[in-house]
């Protein structure tokens, strides 16, 4: 066995972690989801996406309805969303959304991840209007994919475009048309294999492998905290 069986337990071990990471952030997606439209993913929309985010990341059926059950109970942790925005080292503009029961706790981590990596975390408003916010959508590429683009048009859609696996195509439409966009999927029996909201830098800056390397640092360090559900920068050539 020797080193190549190192080698697959440690690519192993690194996969679990990551799958631990994603199912824990798919919780608390739920959790919101529930406190913000109830326990039905019948009328509730958001809940709908999420449940579909948490199948295509393989999550266990279980695990979705615990998540769904503690949601309900009065007694599970009161999470909230923050955004904060920083400047990292070589002037990159950085947004990272958290999903957090401790304001004080996920800011001061955030805020010395910039400090040992040359950042500066900033005050609200200061990097956000640097990006646009979407509605995503991905779907089976087994559509016409220009009549889709004319039937979804007045719904607030902005473009469709073939994932890089071909099999699939992403739908980006305009931030607040998000509902209306999922309904006419839905009506149209089109299956949304995952959905959710991205925000896309306007300008992108490109840096040698030296400044990426030091921009990557911080970004590690924010991508592994467990109150960090998402981060978006405007590294051009990454």
């Amino acid at each position: 066995m020797g080193r190549a069986f190192e080698f697959r337990k440690a690519r192993k071990l690194k996969r679990w972690s990551s799958m631990a990471k994603t199912f824990t952030r798919i919780g608390k997606d739920i959790s919101l989801a529930v406190k913000e439209g109830g326990p039905n993913p019948e009328s509730n929309s958001r809940l709908r996406a999420v449940i579909q985010n948490a199948k295509a990341a393989n999550m266990p059926k279980e695990n979705i309805t615990r998540a769904i059950k503690n949601a309900s109970e009065k007694s599970t942790e009161n999470y909230k969303e923050v955004v904060l925005e920083g400047y990292g080292p070589h002037g990159i503009a950085i947004i990272i959304e958290c999903i957090t029961n401790n304001n004080n706790r996920t800011v001061a981590n955030i805020r010395s991840y910039f400090n040992k990596c040359n950042g500066n975390l900033a005050t609200s408003g200061s990097v956000e209007f640097l990006f646009n916010r979407y509605s995503t959508f991905k779907i089976e590429n087994n559509v016409e994919q220009d009549d889709l683009e004319f039937e979804l048009i007045d719904y607030g859609l902005e473009e469709i475009v073939i994932d890089n696996d071909k099999n699939h195509l992403i739908i980006y439409a305009s931030f607040d048309s998000f509902g209306e966009i999922q309904s006419e999927l839905e009506k149209r029996n089109i299956i949304i294999i995952n959905s959710g909201f991205e925000r896309i830098a306007n300008n992108y800056k490109d840096l040698n492998e030296d400044q990426k390397s030091d921009i990557d640092k911080l970004l590690e360090m924010c991508e592994g905290d467990d109150d960090v559900q998402n981060v978006y920068h405007n590294i051009g050539n990454s």
